[in-house]
């Protein structure tokens, strides 16, 4: 199922699922929401480009995620791009110090990505609408989701995987080759 085409149609075919997440997660929360708290797959997706392939593309699918996600919610157009790119940009240059192989450490960017972001996006919306308080959304919203997120990865990350191909069996299988 791993694409193999061009640079081309494999823009295309990342875009294609950067958007895809997004529609998911924004059109069906129902289908994710457990107990009021839902994960952040485009931050899962971040993440994932971000170790596989560098903050580059993790800051860009931030943009296709937050964008869409910006939209279809009616938030202040960036406000969830600007927290994305963020972390994607983060997530990248940590990732290319670090063994990133193990599925814990990738859970463990992923919670660190979601605290972050959500305490971004929390601290612009207070910003914007001080009335809304920083404190209670943090604990109530970002925290919750944060694991809840993190827990979620593993399936997510097989799913991607199984279309990108793992980075370190890609070099290997080159070398090979």
């Amino acid at each position: 199922m791993r694409w193999r085409g061009g640079s081309i149609g494999r823009n295309l075919w990342w875009f294609a699922w950067a958007v895809l997440f997004a529609l998911f997660q924004t059109n069906w929360p129902e289908l994710l929401r457990l107990e009021g708290v839902m994960p952040d797959l485009v931050l899962v997706m971040v993440v994932f480009f971000a170790i596989h392939e560098g903050e580059e593309r993790a800051m860009l699918t931030g943009v296709i995620g937050g964008l869409y996600q910006d939209i279809a919610v009616g938030s202040v157009l960036g406000h969830h791009v600007l927290c994305y790119v963020l972390v994607g940009f983060l997530v990248g240059r940590l990732s290319t110090r670090l063994v990133t192989e193990h599925a814990a450490v990738k859970a463990g960017f992923v919670f660190t990505g979601a605290l972050v972001q959500g305490a971004l996006f929390t601290l612009i919306q207070y910003v914007q609408q001080p009335g809304l308080g920083l404190l209670y959304p943090l604990g109530a919203v970002t925290v919750p989701s944060a694991f809840y997120t993190a827990l979620v990865t593993p399936i997510v990350l097989m799913l991607l995987d199984a279309v990108w191909g793992r980075p370190e069996r890609d070099a290997f299988t080159r070398e090979l080759g």
